[in-house]
């Protein structure tokens, strides 16, 4: 078996579970309130933490000196 060929079958049976873990989360209310609890949680705090480090990190890349805030002026 090539590795291209094992890929091939590797996705194939990923996309089988994703599709059976998808029909039992929208069949089942309780399953259903937990995935939506989930990506809540998900998009209220790894989102903004993620887009704040993105941002750090490309203010820091930019080369560019911290601004002084008002107060220390």
């Amino acid at each position: 078996m090539t590795e291209r060929t094992a890929n091939a079958i590797a996705n194939g049976i990923l996309a089988a579970a994703v599709l059976g873990a998808g029909y039992a989360i929208v069949r089942s209310p309780s399953l259903r309130r937990m995935a939506a609890g989930l990506m809540l949680a998900g998009v209220t705090g790894t989102l903004p933490a993620w887009f704040s480090r993105e941002l750090q990190e490309a203010w820091a890349a930019s080369g560019r000196s911290r601004p002084q805030s008002r107060a220390a002026i």
